[in-house]
């Protein structure tokens, strides 16, 4: 796309001094504009810089960039709701082919988060933008054609799906891309914002698709109406990015401090406690669909107003809300803390589904769902927390370079490992199925899981000794 000035708002290159009777002047770097809409000279932390310009060119890529992740996070989720709705259509599958289209874009989208967290230096943060927004085009146009013919082969089938993977990729470089905008003194908040923005694009794909696809569908699904409704917002985001974001020359992909990193048990610590929270909320969110309608085919959808509204939206919904609490409850009382606990809610609430399930209480079901979200939300925004507090710890305080280039890896990576959940979560739920007919067996290995989790977070933070003594 060409650069023109009618479609780059400008950016004046300005200097600022400050002078006091016990400081000597200090002048913000000058920024300017090249071709591309790359911007020279980018420094958050100067406050003059930072109040004068930074700021709301910040804020207009960080509003572009939590759309474009959000259609991420829709895209990634379409399977979690049309491969429940495929036998009805005409498909002939079993339920373990079904939950291998369900899991597959969560094995995939935690595979290219890792690539995906180094592509922002190496491209531009707009124009990885824009990259990554038209692969989403692939997998919406890839379900319109799959799932159009209910002679498609499974194989054609899963292909497709791990296609939508791309959605989950989006949201490592979105957030590396966000963190070289903002100073440290607000990364927090816009993270959060940016995060919380993606995880609601699971919760609108499963409200909006089961409706979409039976608006004016007769007696048959209208599946292909589930990739249509968000190619128009795909090239939206991509014209977005183009017209309104922009690349920093000094966003450096930093290779040593992802090397260091790894070489740091608590990252490896980190990422199963970060699986036990975010893989257990998007791994549900998933799969929660394929359990109501397994369990509770009735009540896939409620009558409002005349409208067929589907219910499993709720789940993604209230985690995503309840994330940034996660780590609001943290700066209070520590991350680690919050984790027991989230951990804590998470196996008891597990217990009470498991014990309830026999029942056939639907409502029952869902309010214990709900609280499971909740949980697991909660402890999305608590572990996240932990992670640049415990290398602070480790390296000897925030304010040391080689830490914060350590920490700031470390989020990219474990936010990767925990996305395999996703996948976990739905093929433990398939096994369970395949070997006993029923997921009593998948819960109660999920308790289990919980409780040596909560364990480890105690054993290893929460503990009197060096760490516990930071309020990690």
């Amino acid at each position: 796309m060409t650069q023109t000035t009618s479609t780059a708002p400008p950016v004046a290159a300005t200097s600022a001094t400050a002078t006091s009777a016990t400081t000597t002047a200090t002048t913000a770097p000058e920024l300017t504009t090249r071709p591309g809409r790359w911007i020279d000279g980018w420094d958050p932390e100067n406050t003059d810089q930072w109040e004068s310009q930074g700021r709301s060119i910040a804020r207009r890529n960080l509003n572009w960039s939590i759309f474009a992740e959000f259609l991420g996070f829709v895209v990634w989720q379409l399977w979690s709701v049309v491969a429940v709705a495929l036998p009805a259509a005409g498909f002939d599958l079993t339920t373990g082919e079904i939950f291998w289209l369900i899991s597959i874009p969560s094995l995939v989208g935690a595979t290219l988060r890792i690539p995906y967290s180094f592509l922002v230096p190496k491209f531009g943060g707009r124009n990885w933008t824009i990259i990554s927004a038209a692969l989403l085009l692939a997998p919406t146009i890839a379900m319109v054609v799959c799932v159009s013919n209910p002679e498609t082969p499974f194989p054609v089938l899963l292909g497709a799906a791990a296609l939508a993977g791309f959605g989950g990729g989006n949201f490592a470089s979105s957030m590396s891309n966000i963190t070289f905008f903002y100073p440290q003194r607000e990364k927090g908040w816009a993270l959060g914002l940016n995060a919380a923005g993606g995880n609601l694009g699971a919760a609108v794909a499963q409200f909006v698709v089961p409706i979409a696809i039976t608006i004016g569908a007769g007696a048959t699904l209208n599946l292909p109406v589930a990739g249509w409704i968000w190619i128009p917002l795909i090239l939206v985001a991509m014209l977005g990015a183009a017209r309104y974001m922009n690349n920093l020359s000094n966003a450096k992909a930093d290779f040593s401090g992802s090397a260091a990193a790894l070489k740091e048990p608590h990252l490896w610590l980190l990422s199963l406690l970060y699986i036990g929270t975010f893989g257990s909320f998007i791994g549900f969110a998933s799969v929660f669909p394929k359990l109501i309608a397994d369990q509770f085919p009735e009540f896939s959808a409620i009558a409002i107003g005349g409208a067929a509204v589907p219910l499993a939206f709720l789940g993604a919904l209230v985690g995503s809300l309840a994330r940034p609490y996660g780590g609001r409850l943290s700066d209070r009382f520590g991350g680690a803390r919050i984790t027991m606990c989230a951990f804590a809610s998470m196996a008891l609430v597990t217990i009470a589904v498991l014990a309830t399930l026999p029942l056939g209480n639907f409502w029952l079901f869902l309010g214990l769902f709900l609280l499971l979200f909740a949980s697991a939300g909660i402890g999305n925004g608590s572990t996240y927390r932990m992670v640049p507090v415990v290398f602070a710890v480790r390296g000897g305080g925030t304010g040391d370079v080689s830490t914060q280039r350590k920490a700031a890896a470390a989020l990219g990576l474990i936010s990767a490992i925990g996305a395999y959940g996703g996948f976990l979560i739905p093929q433990a739920l398939n096994l369970s199925f395949q070997s006993t007919g029923g997921y009593g067996a998948a819960f109660a290995g999920f308790i289990a899981a919980y409780v040596v989790l909560l364990v480890l977070t105690w054993a290893v933070y929460v503990r009197s000794g060096r760490l516990s003594a930071h309020k990690i």
